[in-house]
This record gives C-alpha cells, sequence and structure tokens, in this order.
C-alpha cells in the first residue's frame, strides 16, 4: 500500500538523498510546508514565509513501517535543536513530522514519545497535520545526486552506514 509522510530535516537536500536511500521508499520530494503563503518561492521561505523545508516521502506501507521510517529520519536529525540543523539557521529549517491519514498519528505519537527517552530537553520536532505542501523548484530536487559536492548537514558516510544493514 502506497502511502505518504512529510518529514522537515533540516534543509531538504540532504533529507531528501537519506530518504531515496531507504529500501521501501518509492519517492522523496522537496517541498515547503505549513507556512503563511500558497505557492512560496525558495526565496519567499528563507524570508520569513513560516514554511518549513519538507521531504515528500511516498514509502510502500508493505515493505517499510512508518514507524522504522521515522527511526530511520530520527538518526539524521537533531531533535532537540530548535530551527537550526547543522549550520543552518531559520524557521524553515525546523524539524518535523507532518501527516495526511489521521490513522499514522499513534504511530508518530508512540516514536516521539520514545525518542523523548533518549533526552533530558524537550524535543524540538514538530507533530501536526499537513496543512499544505507545495514542490519547490526544479533545481532542488534530487540537488545532491546533480551536485555531490554540494553543502550537506547530513554526512552522507553516515547515510550509507545506516542504511547498509537494512
Amino acid at each position: 500500500m502506497q502511502k505518504e509522510i512529510y518529514l522537515a530535516g533540516g534543509c531538504f537536500w540532504g533529507t531528501e538523498a537519506f530518504m531515496q536511500r531507504i529500501n521501501g521508499v518509492i519517492d522523496a520530494e522537496s517541498g515547503y510546508a505549513n507556512g503563511g503563503s500558497l505557492n512560496p518561492t525558495y526565496h519567499d521561505v528563507c524570508n520569513g514565509s513560516g514554511h518549513a523545508e519538507v521531504v515528500k516521502v511516498t514509502y510502500d506501507a508493505d515493505k517499510i513501517s512508518l514507524a522504522k521510517l521515522l527511526d530511520y529520519y530520527f538518526k539524521v536529525i537533531d531533535p532537540i535543536s530548535v530551527n537550526q540543523q547543522g549550520a543552518d539557521k531559520g524557521i524553515q529549517y525546523r524539524t518535523g513530522i507532518y501527516y495526511v491519514d489521521p490513522q499514522d498519528l499513534p504511530t508518530i505519537e508512540k516514536a516521539l514519545a520514545d525518542l523523548q527517552t533518549q533526552y533530558a530537553e524537550p524535543l524540538a520536532v514538530e507533530n501536526e497535520p499537513l496543512e499544505h505542501y507545495f514542490p519547490a523548484e526544479a533545481y532542488h530536487q534530487d540537488y545532491l545526486d546533480k551536485n555531490p559536492n554540494g553543502y550537506c548537514h547530513i554526512d552522507i558516510q553516515l547515510m550509507n552506514e545506516i542504511l547498509k544493514n537494512q
């Protein structure tokens, strides 16, 4: 069964590249979610539109569970950092899980509760229904495939190590 989840993990280039490597993920697309305007541009997002840089993850729920997908996601974010991942700072770089299927909520809540037990500080990961989503401009899609030396706050070697045993 094909499902979707929208994950904000800082700059979407690395999150997209990571998600595309996961067995069971059909597609990962960079975009903007849950901001204050319709059809934002990258410029708008960087200048306070309130959107998060997200990755729309389309996955085969028969091959990977949402819980396992979230487990992978948690390995490449700093879940207690507010509006920052790596060197990227700003509201657009916040972390978040935005769902479209309300039946996913118990799984998300359990995953976040389990993650919270690993930290003394409160998690900064938003957990909200998706209000709206807009695909990012074409030059952002598959950015690290097109620009292998491009900046990424996620260590590509870490990505490969995490996924080696999947």
